[in-house]
């Protein structure tokens, strides 16, 4: 049995500004799809991820091109996954002197295409 090794390219975003919770919505849309499919999908999808993971394809789509010779028509999102980044802690008054804490957290993605 031999095993075909598959061309991967990918493409990191670290420390955006939105919540791993909500980017996971928009990356879980798009796992496993073609490329053209997955960017069809995220135009359409009225979320603030869905931006930011489109610009990661296409910027993973131009690894794939330019390192090798690969038919980006055959290209898919292999692998799509989302890490919890950096924490920034803030504080906001409340009654009574009070302060209670604020957690605006970051996401690490990462994208890996495949070619079929």
């Amino acid at each position: 049995m031999t095993e075909q090794k598959t061309e991967t390219s990918r493409s990191k975003l670290r420390a955006a500004r939105i919540a791993p919770r909500k980017m996971r919505l928009v990356v879980d849309m798009v796992r496993g799809k073609p490329v053209q499919t997955a960017l069809d999908i995220l135009k359409l999808t009225n979320k603030k991820g869905a931006p930011i993971v489109s610009k990661l394809i296409h910027s993973a789509i131009t690894n794939a091109t330019s390192r090798s010779t690969v038919d980006v028509d055959r290209l898919y999102v292999a692998e799509v996954f989302v890490n919890e980044g950096p924490v920034l802690k803030r504080f906001i008054p409340r009654a009574q002197g009070r302060a209670t804490p604020i957690r605006k957290r970051m996401s690490h993605i990462t994208v890996k295409l495949s070619e079929k």
